[in-house]
């Protein structure tokens, strides 16, 4: 398989071989919700699109509904499903969570802080990516309480 420009049927890619101005949409992966790749590759840039806790089944990691219709959301469950996530679609391409340059956090709420730092702290020390975090009013869907961007650096070999 080759990790070429990314088609509308979704192929399968090369694990290891992204080069140039490459698009990929990931199998296995939850399908973008628009027209765009999970990841681009431009030069010796991986960028990741925003990703959230939606499995491939469109379940959503974190998010349980019981027989009497409550929901219950865990932002630690969410934030470690989202950055599994992105690891696994960086490796995808042959790079890894610590060839992360910088992310961007979208968090529904800002009292989910702290959950989402915690999680956080377990991939990633003071020498891991630089991080922006942003409170947004909402995200695709209301189970969701976050959404990661990211950019790695993973020069072509």
């Amino acid at each position: 398989m080759t990790c070429g420009s990314a088609t509308s049927n979704a192929a399968a890619y090369d694990q290891n071989t992204m080069t140039g101005t490459d698009s990929k949409v990931i199998e296995g992966k939850a399908a973008p919700r628009g027209k765009y790749p999970h990841v681009k590759r431009a030069g010796d840039f991986l960028f990741v699109s925003g990703t959230s806790a939606r499995r491939a089944d469109d379940t959503i990691a974190g998010a349980e509904v019981d027989s009497m219709g409550t929901t219950r959301l865990d932002i630690r469950v969410q934030t470690r499903a989202v950055i599994e996530n992105i690891r696994d679609i960086l490796r995808s391409c042959g790079a890894e969570l610590q060839d992360l340059v910088e992310i961007s956090t979208f968090l529904v709420s800002m009292e989910d802080f702290a959950g989402y730092n915690e999680v956080y702290g377990e991939f990633f020390g003071y020498d891991g990516p630089a991080r922006t975090t942003v409170g947004v009013r909402q995200l695709p869907h209301p189970h969701l309480l976050i959404e990661i961007r990211a950019m790695a650096y993973k020069p072509l070999k």
